[in-house]
């Protein structure tokens, strides 16, 4: 367990707030329904801290996590204003969920998709994709590899989750397609939580906890992301004070497994990012369980939360007042990682 304070964090920053009309369109597909908030018991996190609700996204517009908020809402407005000739093939790379999501829409919108995918993704998941009707491509490597290897792509559409320059206007659809589960949350709750656990990869749902929570409407919220041990990359970046990449290895958090920040996120977590937890499988596997009898079902991506949650705990961290509201969002259910 390792947490890093950012140095660079500015109080007095705020940013714009994410377009609404991500969350109209949402409204507007079968099946959309808020997902729950759950306030959990006692017993399944640490005592004296305040109310802790989870919002639980195992089940999110057919789907078993909240990839489909971003991908669908990227997918309309990047074939929006185009007039194709016959369907269009939509390309992305993913180590499991965003790549689902990106078949799911493709299929449900009448277009083929085709994921890239690392080494390390279970197999499970990678049929999951299949049974989206997607074709898969194995890129040998992590996922930045497959990353690269998507956007050189000479055919298709790309719909990737991370942003770097020159490629924004997608990553940047599919961060505002999440802020409607930060929409969702503060109507559930009447109002803004008082810290936010965000489970982060590339960093697109931290770019949105943050857009949302850092435009100035509403009391200030403490924002704290967090990363399997062995992938920090958005830890490593906010020590360093600038964008890093490091080396990923193997972890059961298969979602967050990203070594390189993205691009549109990083100017928001640079100022707005109050602190960077690492957990370590064991530690994920734990409160995945604690979840479980708490009756949200997680995967370990989405178990994280509460890990870090524990781990803020444990180490006294100042950022944790026992009369605040703590919202962890549970990303994914165990459906959407299997082992």
């Amino acid at each position: 367990m390792t947490i890093v304070v950012n140095p660079n964090r500015d109080p007095a920053w705020t940013c714009a707030s994410p377009p609404p009309e991500a969350l109209a369109f949402h409204r507007g597909l079968p099946g959309y329904a808020p997902t729950r908030l759950v306030d959990l018991p006692d017993p399944a996190h640490p005592s004296g801290t305040g109310r802790v609700v989870a919002k639980d996204e195992s089940s999110r517009l057919g789907l078993p996590a909240f990839k489909a908020l971003g991908a669908s809402w990227a997918i309309h407005r990047a074939l929006r204003d185009r007039t194709p000739d016959g369907p269009v093939t939509l390309i992305t790379a993913t180590d499991g969920n965003h790549g689902r999501a990106v078949a799911h829409f493709a299929k449900q919108f009448g277009h083929r998709a085709e994921i890239y995918v690392p080494d390390g993704v279970h197999p499970d998941a990678v049929q999951a994709i299949r049974d989206e009707g997607a074709t898969v491509v194995h890129v040998p490597g992590d996922y930045d590899d497959a990353v690269t290897t998507a956007s050189r792509a000479e055919h298709g559409l790309l719909v990737q989750d991370t942003a770097w320059e020159g490629y924004e206007d997608v990553p940047a659809w599919i961060a505002a397609g999440y802020a409607t589960l930060f929409r969702e949350v503060d109507g559930q709750l009447g109002g803004s939580p008082g810290l936010v656990v965000v489970p982060t990869g590339v960093g697109s749902l931290l770019q949105a906890a943050l857009a949302h929570y850092r435009s100035g409407s509403g009391p200030e919220t403490t924002i704290v992301s967090v990363e399997p041990d062995s992938a920090a990359g958005t830890a490593a970046s906010v020590g360093a004070g600038r964008p890093v990449t490091v080396a990923t290895g193997l972890t059961s958090m298969a979602g967050l497994n990203c070594g390189t920040v993205s691009s549109l996120a990083w100017p928001l977590i640079h100022r707005g990012l109050d602190a960077c937890v690492l957990v370590g499988d064991e530690e994920a596997a734990a409160a995945a369980r604690a979840l479980t009898a708490a009756g949200v079902d997680a995967g370990p991506c989405g178990a994280a939360s509460l890990a870090a949650l524990r781990a803020l705990h444990r180490a006294q961290s100042p950022l944790l007042r026992p009369d605040t509201t703590v919202l962890l969002l549970i990303t994914e259910g165990s459906a959407a990682n299997p082992r």
